[in-house]
């Protein structure tokens, strides 16, 4: 199993800039207003050949100013539970809080080997700042900048001999090579519930969840392993219309869930049952499909439906507005009942195996090719388009190409008959599939 680091202490000393440092990418969002991180953010972590798992937290704080306060403080007491070592980072810029104290008894308590990282070392003007910070008890101390990141490699260093010295597997930090785990974004608008819906399928409270919109800000992961379903789920911020994003930090949220689209197999968007399919659900779902991500249409909170009659009406409308793509499955989900919740990730775990299915040209050309001499392409001014020849691309996603002798005149309407029947013959359901026409 592979080993927790969790990174905690009170708002602004720099957690999640030491976080994206540690990771090597820009991954919890970074902003100089307190509070910005709230549910813990996952990340992995690879040094010296060795890997383990990195986790942000909330600042820490006994002062419950608004809805979310508490809140945090739940997911920092979540990630101390889980954790192998803790890195307990302070800032010496300013002298020992109340906070500091308060944070460093609670980490006495643990039966946990625990760092005290003092953070932005290179801001500091008098070293006696420092030695302040030893009288709080921790006998595993390590200075350093998260920004620029001195200090980082001793810290790192000392992270992976405690973890060599605690296990005595000697194929425990190697990866399984060419396995293949699925990574599921779970996308919507504000409010439809992403956030329930993975604390649903873990049976615990991993992210924060509110009435309020843009509670979820960074882009969580988190991996899922049960009823035989192996796969990384991804929790993102409620993606709104431009105009309606207010704060940078929203815009962030906002454009990190873009990038979790981009970097995901499948995507399950999540559309409230009561509001129905809106303008920005169309505008997500053909973010998905232009970036060639297989797609599952969950209508979350079914269980709000008390006709069952209007689930069909609900259906035939989507289909309608997704239109031409429309062989996408469709979901009506419920967190509170947890219904349909399994059947879906099952479903995006065959889309995901599908993506990546490369048919032979020879299997190709045998059923492609008479059903396009059955059914050809009009004339045009009387000439006759014929097709010859067909190959799948070596891409991720399905692409095809089909050799004709005119490929410029062959019509929209029958580009589309010929997906149709790729996908009827093939099974792409839920993947967009792209289909080029080149001169023989």
């Amino acid at each position: 199993m592979t080993k927790l680091v969790s990174i905690v202490g009170r708002s602004n000393v720099g957690k999640s800039t030491l976080f994206n440092r540690l990771i090597g990418y820009k991954k919890s969002i970074v902003n100089s207003k307190s509070g910005v991180t709230r549910d813990r953010n996952y990340g992995f972590c690879n040094w010296n050949g060795i890997d383990f798992c990195l986790i942000d937290t909330g600042g820490y704080t006994n002062k419950f100013n608004n809805i979310f306060d508490k809140k945090i403080c739940e997911q920092f007491f979540f990630a101390l539970e889980e954790s192998d070592l803790i890195l307990f980072l302070v800032d010496p810029s300013n002298k020992i809080l109340e906070i500091d104290y308060e944070i460093s008894k609670i980490l006495h308590k643990l039966k946990k080997t625990i760092y005290l990282v003092i953070n932005k070392i290179d801001l500091l003007k008098k070293k006696e700042n420092i030695s302040e910070f030893f009288q709080l008890g921790f006998s595993k101390k390590y200075c350093i900048s998260s920004i620029n990141g001195a200090g980082t490699g001793e810290l790192l260093d000392s992270i992976v001999e405690i973890f060599k010295i605690q296990n005595t597997e000697t194929d425990f930090f190697v990866k399984k090579k060419n396995q293949f785990i699925p990574k599921l974004a779970i996308v919507g608008r504000p409010n439809v519930g992403k956030s329930t819906l993975i604390n649903t399928l873990l049976n615990k409270n991993q992210n924060i969840v509110s009435n309020i919109s843009g509670t979820t800000r960074d882009s969580l992961e988190v991996f899922y392993k049960k009823f035989g379903i192996e796969c990384i789920l991804v929790d993102t911020a409620g993606i709104r219309k431009k105009k309606k994003i207010k704060e940078n930090i929203e815009f962030y949220s906002v454009m990190r869930a873009i990038k979790s689209i981009k970097n995901s197999d499948v995507c399950l968007l999540l559309i409230d049952s009561i509001s129905g399919m809106e303008s920005q659900d169309l505008n997500i779902f053909k973010i998905i499909e232009n970036n060639n991500k297989g797609i599952i249409l969950l209508i979350n909170k079914c269980d709000l439906i008390k006709n069952k009659f209007l689930e069909k009406i609900f259906k035939k409308k989507i289909k309608k507005i997704i239109a031409p793509f429309k062989d996408v499955p469709i979901f009506f989900t419920s967190s509170y009942k947890k219904k349909n919740l399994i059947k879906s990730l099952k479903t995006a775990i065959k889309i995901a195996l599908k993506l990546k299915l490369k048919i032979k040209t020879s299997l190709l050309n045998k059923i492609m090719l008479p059903i396009i001499n059955k059914y050809p392409h009009p004339l045009i001014n009387g000439k006759p388009i014929t097709i010859k020849y067909c190959s799948q691309l070596p891409t991720y996603n399905p692409q095809f190409i089909f050799f004709s002798n005119y490929p410029n005149l062959i019509k929209k309407s029958y580009k589309r008959f010929i997906e149709k029947k790729l996908r009827e013959k093939f099974n792409f359901t839920g993947i967009p599939i792209k289909i080029l026409f080149r001169l023989k």
